[in-house]
Protein backbone atom coordinates (compact mmCIF):
# COMPACT_ATOMS: atom_id res chain seq x y z
CA UNK A 1 0.00 0.00 0.00
CA UNK A 2 2.81 2.87 0.83
CA UNK A 3 4.29 1.62 -2.42
CA UNK A 4 1.27 2.50 -4.18
CA UNK A 5 0.80 5.95 -2.35
CA UNK A 6 4.61 6.39 -3.20
CA UNK A 7 4.35 5.74 -6.87
CA UNK A 8 1.23 7.92 -6.87
CA UNK A 9 2.83 11.52 -5.34
CA UNK A 10 6.19 11.04 -7.71
CA UNK A 11 4.02 10.64 -11.15
CA UNK A 12 2.09 14.11 -9.69
CA UNK A 13 5.81 16.00 -8.81
CA UNK A 14 6.60 15.80 -12.83
CA UNK A 15 3.22 17.78 -14.17
CA UNK A 16 3.79 20.53 -10.99
CA UNK A 17 6.97 21.00 -12.42
CA UNK A 18 6.10 21.26 -16.09
CA UNK A 19 3.30 23.29 -15.39
CA UNK A 20 5.31 25.88 -13.89
CA UNK A 21 8.38 26.46 -16.30
CA UNK A 22 5.73 27.38 -19.30
CA UNK A 23 5.09 30.01 -16.91
CA UNK A 24 4.40 33.51 -18.99
CA UNK A 25 7.14 36.17 -18.38
CA UNK A 26 4.95 39.02 -17.46
CA UNK A 27 2.73 37.05 -15.15
CA UNK A 28 5.99 35.56 -12.96
CA UNK A 29 7.49 39.58 -13.34
CA UNK A 30 4.10 40.96 -11.87
CA UNK A 31 4.43 37.55 -8.92
CA UNK A 32 7.92 38.71 -8.32
CA UNK A 33 6.69 42.49 -8.03
CA UNK A 34 4.29 42.03 -5.84
CA UNK A 35 6.97 39.70 -3.62
CA UNK A 36 9.60 42.46 -3.20
CA UNK A 37 7.24 45.23 -2.48
CA UNK A 38 5.67 43.31 0.27
CA UNK A 39 9.37 42.97 1.75
CA UNK A 40 9.04 46.99 2.18
CA UNK A 41 11.35 47.59 -1.43
CA UNK A 42 10.55 50.96 -2.56
CA UNK A 43 13.04 51.22 -5.50
CA UNK A 44 13.86 48.59 -7.37
CA UNK A 45 13.81 47.03 -11.31
CA UNK A 46 12.60 43.50 -12.95
CA UNK A 47 13.89 43.23 -16.32
CA UNK A 48 13.14 40.10 -18.75
CA UNK A 49 16.44 39.31 -21.10
CA UNK A 50 16.97 36.21 -23.08
CA UNK A 51 19.09 33.51 -21.20
CA UNK A 52 21.83 33.67 -23.01
CA UNK A 53 22.30 37.81 -21.90
CA UNK A 54 21.23 36.91 -18.10
CA UNK A 55 25.12 35.84 -17.14
CA UNK A 56 26.31 39.49 -18.18
CA UNK A 57 23.30 41.70 -16.88
CA UNK A 58 23.63 43.04 -14.23
CA UNK A 59 22.01 42.68 -10.84
CA UNK A 60 20.56 38.93 -9.56
CA UNK A 61 18.53 36.41 -11.88
CA UNK A 62 15.55 35.64 -10.05
CA UNK A 63 12.92 33.71 -11.91
CA UNK A 64 12.70 31.80 -15.45
CA UNK A 65 9.95 31.53 -18.08
CA UNK A 66 8.67 30.90 -21.12
CA UNK A 67 10.16 27.24 -20.25
CA UNK A 68 13.61 28.16 -19.63
CA UNK A 69 13.98 30.95 -22.30
CA UNK A 70 14.36 34.22 -20.82
CA UNK A 71 15.29 35.00 -17.46
CA UNK A 72 13.90 38.02 -14.99
CA UNK A 73 16.94 39.97 -13.28
CA UNK A 74 16.26 41.73 -10.56
CA UNK A 75 17.99 45.66 -9.67
CA UNK A 76 18.05 47.25 -6.55
CA UNK A 77 18.21 51.04 -6.12
CA UNK A 78 17.05 52.01 -9.49
CA UNK A 79 13.47 53.51 -10.04
CA UNK A 80 10.03 51.46 -8.86
CA UNK A 81 8.38 50.00 -12.04
CA UNK A 82 6.33 52.20 -13.91
CA UNK A 83 2.78 51.32 -14.17
CA UNK A 84 1.13 52.60 -17.55
CA UNK A 85 -0.97 55.80 -17.06
CA UNK A 86 -4.47 55.48 -17.91
CA UNK A 87 -5.38 57.68 -21.16
CA UNK A 88 -7.58 60.73 -20.25
CA UNK A 89 -11.48 60.16 -21.26
CA UNK A 90 -12.01 62.04 -24.75
CA UNK A 91 -15.09 64.36 -24.75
Amino acid sequence: MRSLVTIAVLSFVPICVCAQAAKPCEELKAEIAKKVEANGVKAYSLEIVPTEKADGAEGKVVGSCEGGAKKIVYRRGEAAPQKPAAEPAKP
